[in-house]
């Protein structure tokens, strides 16, 4: 399969997981884990479960996202810190996250990416309009489109080069972090 295929094919599974009754963070992780080799187990996606509706319904984050989240981090996520001297490890570890590349870079991508195209992240405004019909089928028209989107962007993400992805600049973030010779210069 070529890499739009098992992007797209990402995106199909993620769409249709959530007729079958995945929830919005579930759709996502059993997506890729299904399509992807990611070495970890395939009920890795029971990890999503708790994300569903912004967290349990709490309405923060979208679901969807935290999935895309998880699915790029089965497969581009840390498994140990690096090795070293160990007074250096704190400076390495914190290289491979705030660097470019960094890791913080690729993660970032997909909050950024689901707020361009839908004007937010957090489920409770997201689905503002049904707060009083949750179950009707405009949400879950709404929603799904959501996943579609969030599966296609963390299908991108870990399809493509991760180099190239984790060297992109930062879009908006909590420490206002810009691609200037000093932000990517880690004090250690």
């Amino acid at each position: 399969m070529t890499q739009e295929e098992q992007i797209e094919a990402i995106t199909q599974r993620a769409r249709k997981n959530f007729s079958k009754g995945f929830n919005c963070a579930e759709c996502v992780v059993e997506a890729v884990v299904n399509i992807v080799d990611t070495g970890l187990p395939k009920d890795i996606q029971k990890l999503a479960t708790g994300f569903g509706g912004g967290m349990g319904l709490y309405g923060d984050t979208c679901g969807a996202i935290a999935g895309a989240v998880l699915a790029v981090g089965a497969v581009h996520g840390r498994s140990a810190l690096p090795e070293g001297d160990p007074k250096a490890i704190p400076k390495m570890a914190s290289q491979e996250l705030y660097g470019k590349p960094g890791l913080y870079r690729l993660f970032n991508q997909i909050p950024n990416r689901i707020q361009n195209k839908f004007g937010n992240t957090l489920c409770r405004e997201l689905t503002q309009p049904w707060k009083e019909n949750w179950l009707c089928r405009d949400h879950a028209l709404h929603c799904r489109e959501i996943i579609t989107e969030s599966a296609k962007i963390a299908a991108e993400l870990i399809l493509s080069d991760k180099t190239e992805l984790a060297s992109m600049p930062f879009g908006a973030n909590v420490e206002n972090l810009v691609d200037t010779p000093e932000a990517c210069s880690i004090k250690g």
